[in-house]
């Protein structure tokens, strides 16, 4: 005698693992009001896909952007704070929107001086048990559950990242940004780290370190350029987008010979 069997579009269920009930039957009978389905994975991949959904409304006519990251630690009357507020202003003057976390700090100085500057100023937050609520800077903010929707919005609708000095988040950002460059999942994507004193220590240590001992190459530590100057971090993003669109429109500039 042949063990039941269910088939459940791609899933096969077989013995002990067939329902004695079928999902309609399950929902017309489900008279308790219980809202335990809301807790199980099947029910989460919706919520997964309501976010990819949203996101992707959200910011699919956003144009060239660039992603900002740094501590949401940072003051409001430090440096860091006016650097990057400098900076989201310098973007939107080169024609790019601003996206950050939406958070407080270095995230909120970069919402800002996009936002006085005219432009057009993102906020992607997520739900922590630490912070609350997106930063008064943002024009347009959506909220994430799941940290890899969020950062698929990071990567996918900007042309760059800058980096600020910040913690574990920002660290997280930034090495997936990398990593994605480096196993060209994205290209022409760069990666600028804005603050020597900061970084230096880190850039020094993937070179004497991961260099040395061959877990990455040359070509590597390249990815990632090194500045104090925002008039620089914003030409190496501007000169990375302008060689994209030309490269995107499949024009040869080399001379025709008669």
């Amino acid at each position: 005698m042949s063990s039941p069997e269910q088939q459940r579009g791609p899933v096969t269920l077989r013995r002990s693992q067939v329902p004695t009930s079928t999902t309609d039957q399950r929902l017309l009978d489900n008279k308790s009001g219980r809202a335990d389905f809301i807790h199980t994975d099947t029910w989460r991949v919706l919520r997964i896909q309501s976010e990819f959904v949203e996101g992707f409304g959200a910011l699919a006519e956003l144009g060239p952007a660039v992603s900002v990251f740094g501590s949401a630690r940072t003051p409001v009357d430090h440096p860091e704070y006016q650097r990057a507020e400098r900076l989201g202003r310098a973007l939107v003057e080169a024609g790019f929107a601003v996206i950050t976390g939406g958070g407080p700090g270095t995230m909120e100085a970069a919402n800002k001086g996009a936002s006085e500057a005219g432009g057009v100023s993102v906020g992607l937050g997520i739900e922590l048990p630490f912070e609350q609520g997106l930063n008064r800077w943002v024009d347009v903010g959506v909220d994430f559950r799941y940290f890899f929707a969020r950062k698929t919005m990071f990567v996918k609708y900007a042309a760059a990242f800058c980096v600020l000095p910040g913690g574990f988040g920002t660290l997280d950002e930034l090495f997936e940004a990398l990593t994605l460059v480096q196993t060209r999942k994205v290209t022409r994507f760069p990666v600028v780290l804005i603050g020597t004193e900061y970084w230096g220590g880190l850039v020094d240590w993937l070179r004497r370190t991961m260099l040395a001992d061959g877990k990455i190459s040359e070509q590597d530590l390249e990815l990632i350029q090194l500045t104090d100057d925002i008039d620089e971090a914003v030409a190496a993003v501007t000169s990375a987008e302008a060689l994209s669109a030309h490269q995107a429109t499949g024009i040869d500039d080399a001379p025709v010979e008669a």
